[in-house]
């Protein structure tokens, strides 16, 4: 075998155990036993210390050095194993199991605490996880930025003042926008009713078929906050369900479905490679925010969805398909992040991006997040926080330790808005295929400019080769302000 046929035989059982120790982050979040939560941390840290052997294997060195790439994702192959060779050899062994086990019992605490209002409850084990990502940040940083650091697990090549930069540029428009809007005289009102439980499943079930997700190679389960798990031809996805609020289950159901779909259209020849999965989170979020915002919430899909829904649940308060879509796109200042509108949902990304850098850097303390974040929250929203579930409880990420995820959510709001604007000049008939629930149209069009390629390039790459041009922020603010402008008659 040659060097480079050594490093991928290697690689391939890497991706393979990774992809078995998310099996066991998606069953404790779904069905473990609660009194399992101490064996599954010192599972997940014992596996962990096997995926660092690998990851740091003397010999991935010496096959990264001589080993010649047949074509052009072997070179992506050997870009991704030099990236996370380097990374995972700067970090202790010690310190990656730790990080393994205290961020899974982190999950679990964070749970009960959300469930039970009870900050006190969380805040040690968010201290200890904060103490450990600082230390990784340190060593991976190697005398440069730690939030960048850790900033690059999710977004290689990207830096905190980038995002600053960008989320600068983005805040005025959005607030403008968002200020006009809410200071307009027509108000859609929200949907009022009793939606069973069995009968959002149903739909969400239908809506994953629609959206081209394989039940056969997937699963569609419940948990406390939403997230897609795994890759290749085992892709799961969770929703969670509110009696009172269908659009919760609904959307965080397609949200998900985007992550989902996008992992299992990835090329086949990819499985159980560094190529065999989504390029970054800012394009894996470009996904499930194009999939939840301009194809979900889109007049002519809500026109399908409201027959749906009136087959589901009869009369459920709306006269027409337009008085649904006007409530499916209605702005209004929440607490939830995940339930948030599309003008008000980058305001909560800021929000958690500022309080998270300063955490890093130790600028704020465990026990001062909460004020901080109820004071910028009133700040921002014109909202007092009336409850910490409401608040800085609301979130899974800092708990299993995803500091530097958070900005990958407005990347790819901003890397969404790029791919509708190509999508649509490519595909002037969508709304008609929309309009009868056909998505087929636009995912056979992502399929190809996107899925199937994988993480053969970096996100801004992945981006710019699919929509034809750099991303930046104005296709984003353009398609806003001509959605919400022509709601809301301004």
């Amino acid at each position: 075998m040659s060097a480079f046929d050594d490093l991928k035989a290697h690689l391939r059982q890497i991706c393979a155990l990774e992809q078995v120790m998310g099996r066991l982050g998606w069953d404790q979040e779904t069905m473990m036993p609660r009194g399992a939560a101490a064996q599954r941390a010192e599972e997940m840290a014992a596996l962990e210390a096997v995926l660092h052997a690998r990851r740091t294997d003397p010999r991935l060195g010496e096959w990264l050095e001589s080993a010649a790439p047949p074509d052009d994702a072997g070179a992506a192959i050997i870009r991704h194993a030099r990236r996370g060779h380097r990374r995972h050899s700067r970090v202790p062994v010690d310190l990656a199991s730790a990080l393994a086990r205290e961020t899974s019992r982190a999950q679990g605490i964070w749970a009960e605490a959300r469930t039970r209002d009870e900050p006190a409850h969380f805040l040690p084990a968010l201290e200890r996880v904060l103490a450990l990502k600082r230390e990784e940040a340190q060593a991976l940083a190697d005398g440069g930025n730690p939030y960048d650091a850790l900033l690059a697990d999710f977004e290689p090549g990207m830096t905190g003042a980038e995002i600053a930069a960008l989320f600068a540029r983005l805040r005025p428009p959005l607030v403008a926008l968002r200020d006009a809007v809410l200071g307009a005289p027509l108000q859609p009102a929200p949907l009022k009713g009793h939606f069973p439980r069995e009968g959002q499943m149903r739909l969400a079930r239908r809506l994953g078929e629609r959206f081209g997700y394989d039940f056969a190679r997937g699963r569609l389960d419940l948990a406390v906050h939403p997230f897609s798990s795994g890759s290749g031809d085992d892709v799961r996805i969770t929703t969670r369900v509110d009696e009172g609020d269908p659009l919760n289950c609904l959307f965080s159901t397609i949200h998900e479905l985007g992550h989902a779909v996008y992992e299992q259209g990835v090329d086949a020849a990819h499985a159980l490679t560094p190529l065999g999965q989504g390029a970054s989170m800012g394009v894996h979020e470009s996904q499930a925010r194009l999939f939840e915002n301009q194809l979900g919430r889109s007049r002519a899909l809500a026109g399908w969805l409201f027959g749906e829904m009136q087959a589901e649940f009869g009369d459920f308060g709306c006269t027409d398909a337009d008085a649904f879509h006007a409530a499916l796109n209605r702005v209004h200042p929440g607490h939830i992040r995940t339930e948030a509108d599309e003008l008000h949902y980058n305001l909560h990304i800021m929000l958690r991006f500022d309080l998270e850098r300063a955490l890093v850097a130790g600028d704020l303390a465990p026990a001062d997040l909460e004020g901080a974040w109820n004071e910028r929250f009133e700040a921002d929203f014109e909202l007092k926080v009336d409850r910490p579930a409401h608040g800085f409880l609301q979130d899974v990420h800092w708990s299993i330790g995803l500091f530097g995820y958070f900005p990958t959510y407005t990347l790819g709001n901003v890397y969404s808005g790029c791919l509708m604007q190509a999508l649509r000049a490519d595909l002037p008939s969508l709304d008609a295929a929309l309009a009868e629930g056909d998505v087929t149209p636009a995912l056979r069009w992502l399929k190809d400019r996107l899925h199937r390629h994988g993480a053969l390039r970096d996100g801004r790459e992945t981006i710019a080769h699919a929509c034809g041009f750099a991303p930046d922020e104005g296709p984003l603010i353009a398609y806003l302000k001509e959605r919400f402008g022509a709601l809301y008659r301004l």
